[in-house]
């Protein structure tokens, strides 16, 4: 790709047009797709090989994209059968650009190809967050369970995003999405404050005037959702798995009183490789 052509790098004229570039070296790229971004009328969606490929291309865009916004939007980095949820830095990241999206009219998406073959959260659900202003009433033994209905998880001390803790007075979140936690001070049943915090000192900050909490789960859990989940034609869920190693089925005790509940069908396969 010539100079003048990293300024101004073709674009598809319509829908199912096709133009091929030849990728520049190093950070030459980020500079070209960011000119790109700048021409498009709406957000354009870089599909990077992987995670890595990924940050590296936000990292050289933050630098050329100017007021443009960088969405990432990055890999679960996870495997089917893992015992673990993705990490809730990389949900936090995810729910913030599904929520952000539909408002962008000019920016770049930065997608890992395997994110790809994912479906994503109904919109409604992203949508579904908890606005938290001065002067609002707010009782917090239902706020706790309405948090708790939303995936957030009560921790004695609030570190990473999908994190809060009450302590008299005081309910410390740190919000799906959000850059820093919030500790929300209360007069009676009356918010008087809201201050960021450090969460490595639990200092408070800056003082805010309101916050949004967004979902801290990408799709919902709520027994309406699990009964459309049923209703689509749900037959049941294989946990399968080789003999040798397959897990404690005491590890997916939870999962399974939550399907039950919901009168879904269960099946557990250990099976044959």
């Amino acid at each position: 790709m010539t100079e003048p052509m990293l300024l101004q790098p073709p674009l598809p004229a319509r829908a199912g047009h096709r133009r091929y570039w030849t990728t520049p070296p190093g950070a030459a790229l980020a500079l070209a797709v960011a000119a790109a971004a700048r021409e498009h009328a709406g957000p354009l969606v870089l599909v990077a090989r992987d995670s890595q490929q990924a940050a590296a291309l936000e990292r050289e865009l933050a630098v050329f994209a100017g007021d443009l916004p960088v969405l990432p939007f990055p890999d679960w980095e996870t495997l089917p059968y893992d015992l673990f949820s993705p990490h809730p830095e990389i949900v936090s990241q995810r729910v913030a650009t599904l929520y952000r999206l539909p408002e962008v009219k000019r920016g770049i998406l930065v997608v890992p190809v395997a994110t790809l073959m994912q479906r994503l959260a109904p919109r409604s659900h992203v949508n579904s967050g908890i606005d938290m202003g001065l002067g609002q009433t707010l009782d917090l033994a239902a706020e706790q369970r309405r948090l708790e209905a939303a995936g957030y998880r009560n921790v004695p001390q609030v570190g990473e995003p999908g994190d809060f803790a009450v302590r008299g007075a005081l309910l410390d979140i740190f919000p799906m999405g959000a850059a820093v936690p919030y500790r929300i001070e209360l007069f009676d049943d009356e918010i008087e404050s809201i201050r960021s915090f450090d969460p490595e000192t639990q200092r408070s900050q800056d003082k805010v005037e309101s916050v949004r909490l967004l979902p801290a789960r990408e799709f919902p859990l709520s027994d309406e959702a699990a009964a459309r989940f049923r209703d689509r034609g749900l037959t049941g869920w294989d946990l399968a798995g080789p003999e040798a190693s397959f897990p404690d089925p005491l590890a997916h005790a939870e999962a399974f009183e939550a399907a039950r509940a919901a009168g879904l069908r269960i099946t557990v396969h250990a099976g044959e490789w």
